[in-house]
């Protein structure tokens, strides 16, 4: 599985710009990726930023890239 910093230079270098870690952790939740809470949220039911629509094409690319998801 890729690490956050290299999901986020491969979304740099092919798209142009920089994704949030809580934006890759949102898309990772809504893949299935991820089962765990990060130790750091403020709240469990609240998600204060998610990834935004127009973001979600370029991370799920990325996921793809890695063998995150077919």
């Amino acid at each position: 599985m890729a690490t956050y910093k290299e999901i986020q230079a491969f979304v740099r270098e092919k798209y142009g710009f920089t994704v949030k870690t809580c934006w890759i952790a949102d898309m990772k939740k809504i893949c299935g990726l991820s089962d765990r809470v990060a130790p750091n949220r403020i709240s469990l039911t609240e998600k204060t930023n998610p990834c935004p629509h127009e973001k979600r094409e370029a991370i799920l690319d990325a996921f793809s890239f890695f063998k995150m998801i077919k």
